[in-house]
């Protein structure tokens, strides 16, 4: 087989290597990535110019950026060239979540020796997520471990879907993907909920996320509320739960009546395009039909709102 030098500017691209076996060939990562919990020792080859802060913070900072024309994130161009890398794996999807193929480039623009490979993803669908990690072991020369782990994914995936779907009922599910200014989970979230035995109420399967209005989710009174703020752990969920509890007629929701709305960890499972998707509909399962599955996830994965 043959041997790279694997630089990874995605967490999911990360996951997707390791998920191929080939851990041992990295030799760089984004700021970002971070599971397996060993990535950790791995040269960090981007950093974002964006401050910490709460949700509306981070938007305004990231608009004014975006007007400015600068980019949301920096790549260490001289490490990266330290690190000779065969091959770059990064994204062109959405200039908000990590480095895009555009800023690679022009870091590794006037390398006249020993150029790497550059591979870019850009999913929004589930399939979409399949194609890319047969497209990566095809990349590292393992397109038989591609195929065979896109198809074991695709077919737990669709076991999940036809056993939610003997459950017979729908709950209509809104997915929340950021808290200030609201916004509606698109791209391979309503297959998810889908598949799990839901409804989704916003978001088009393959469209990236919308920005929802507090009146249309009030109007549309879900069933179930799902927040998962991209980037976000469960306990950052939490602490930006405030604007969303203040919002009027947030106590009147039939979700939140019914003790269910459901936080969960958005950075680590819904919003990363990458094998621990299927956990991310495990998650969705067992939230929407506990009495037909029970994967484990409840407290590290996901929890009720605490009562206030």
């Amino acid at each position: 087989m043959t041997t790279h030098r694997i630089v990874s500017l995605l967490p999911s691209c990360s996951e997707i290597a390791c998920a191929l076996g080939l851990r041992n060939q990295l030799v760089g990562r984004s700021h970002e990535c971070d599971f397996p919990a060993d990535l950790g020792t791995l040269p960090v080859c981007t950093r974002a110019r964006l401050a910490d802060g709460t949700s509306r913070e981070i938007d305004d900072r990231v608009k004014d950026l975006v007007e400015q024309s600068i980019s949301i994130y920096q790549v260490d161009a001289e490490l990266l060239r330290e690190l000779s890398p065969t091959l770059i794996l990064t994204q062109d999807q959405c200039a908000v979540c990590a480095v895009t193929l555009e800023e690679v480039e022009a870091a590794v623009g006037d390398w006249l020796d020993s150029r790497p490979a550059l591979l870019s993803l850009s999913p929004t669908t589930l399939d979409d997520v399949w194609q890319d990690i047969r497209r990566v072991g095809r990349a590292l020369d393992v397109t038989q471990t591609g195929l065979r782990v896109a198809d074991a994914l695709a077919l737990r995936i669709e076991e999940i879907a036809t056993r939610s779907g003997q459950r017979g009922t729908e709950p209509s599910v809104a997915c929340i993907e950021w808290i200030e200014p609201l916004m509606s989970a698109g791209n391979w979230m309503p297959e998810l909920v889908t598949r799990a035995g839901g409804r989704p109420l916003f978001g088009e399967a393959g469209a990236h996320s919308a920005w929802l209005e507090w009146d249309d989710l009030c109007s549309a009174d879900p069933d179930v509320i799902l927040v998962i703020p991209c980037g976000f752990d469960l306990a950052r969920t939490r602490s930006e739960l405030p604007p969303l509890l203040a919002q009027p007629g947030f106590a009147d929701l039939r979700a939140v009546r019914n003790d269910r709305v459901v936080l969960a960890d958005g950075n680590a499972f819904f919003n990363r395009p990458g094998p621990r998707l299927v956990e991310s509909l495990e998650i969705l399962a067992e939230i929407l039909h506990p009495d037909l599955f029970a994967f484990g996830h409840e407290g590290s994965g996901w929890e009720r709102l605490r009562p206030r």
